[in-house]
């Protein structure tokens, strides 16, 4: 086991180094200049001389993907050029914010995909199989933005009973930061109201951003209970008078966990980094919009370091998915 997790990260390591290659490839290549998008048009030619030395912008390509490559080595990101702040003390503001709503999404998409799934496998061609698989292509073939759009309308302006954007209400005093996560910053302070505050904050963005994992999770669970209902081992199990019940849970959910593994493991490192739309629509400080701002603003060091912290949380996940392949499937052995 310890042998294949040293592999695994040194594989890690590579596919990191290749994403910071492409990613630096490609910002650096664009004909565009990010001292003319951070200084505005109106800068003279003195102080976009100035701006790229400073930030070696005037180096050529190999000797910056050098300098580069040697400060994150050391654990530096870079500054910045649009907040000039250090990207490792941005990325520590911003994504937090983004797991918090990440974490409750998968919560969701487990809590209702799966069960779902297991339904529509089991009463295979009956109404609640319908019902399954209406969910799964509506949530599939459903717009985020134009979900996002829907939910803040109809459970916020209409009826009231959530509230809108933002992480808090405007009269809420945020946390003492220990975490970064809000509602669990505002349950460590002891903070009822806060923390309460907090989570029903956390249920609109939560479940528009879960709403494509459960509608996939659902359809991939029922395909994959329905070819280990199938398979002779369970007909067997069933003719030894097994009831049904543990049939399901020991036999057939354990062998149908792999391919559910492998697409949850997807899911996780998706919905962390492609948070952009729900944070932009609800006004959620995270990641994405980060991002987003930093690459329309020409922030190159900026999105290389939120390119190199999605390659990261890709590789732990997948890391994690296959250290889990062992439990569920007793073949499987790292040695």
């Amino acid at each position: 086991m310890f042998v294949y997790i040293l592999k695994r990260l040194g594989l890690m390591l590579f596919v990191l180094w290749g994403v910071t290659l492409t990613a630096f490839l490609i910002s650096h290549t664009l004909p565009a200049d990010p001292a003319a998008a951070v200084l505005g048009n109106n800068a003279r030619e003195e102080q976009l001389a100035e701006f790229r030395q400073r930030y070696g912008l005037d180096q050529p390509l190999p000797v910056q993907y050098g300098l580069y490559m040697k400060g994150l080595l050391r654990g530096d990101l870079g500054t910045s050029l649009r907040t000039q702040n250090s990207i490792t003390s941005d990325l520590r503001q911003f994504f937090p914010a983004t797991l918090e709503i990440t974490l409750v999404a998968v919560v969701f998409a487990l809590v209702i995909g799966l069960p779902l799934g297991i339904v529509a496998a089991l009463w295979h061609g009956r109404w609640p199989d319908l019902t399954a698989r209406i969910f799964s292509l509506l949530g599939g073939a459903t717009p985020v933005y134009w979900l996002a759009i829907l939910a803040l309308t109809l459970f916020h302006e209409k009826l009231g009973w959530l509230p809108g954007p933002g992480r808090l209400d405007s009269y809420s005093l945020p946390p003492p930061v220990h975490t970064g996560l809000v509602s669990v910053d505002a349950l460590l302070a002891g903070d009822r109201e806060v923390f309460m505050d907090a989570l029903r904050h956390l249920i609109l963005p939560g479940l528009v951003l879960g709403a494509y994992s459960a509608a996939l999770l659902t359809r991939m669970t029922r395909s994959a209970l329905l070819e280990v209902l199938s398979q002779d081992y369970v007909r067997t199990a069933r003719a030894k008078g097994l009831k049904r019940s543990r049939v399901i849970s020991k036999h057939a959910l354990r062998n149908a966990a792999l391919p559910l593994l492998t697409v949850f493991g997807g899911l996780f490192g998706g919905l962390l980094t492609g948070a952009v739309l729900t944070e932009t629509i609800f006004s959620w400080p995270g990641i994405g919009g980060y991002a987003t701002t930093s690459a329309i603003s020409l922030d190159f060091p900026a999105v290389m370091g939120v390119t190199l912290v999605a390659g990261l949380a890709y590789s732990v996940v997948n890391l994690i998915v296959d250290l889990a392949y062992a439990f569920f499937d007793p073949r499987i052995s790292y040695r």
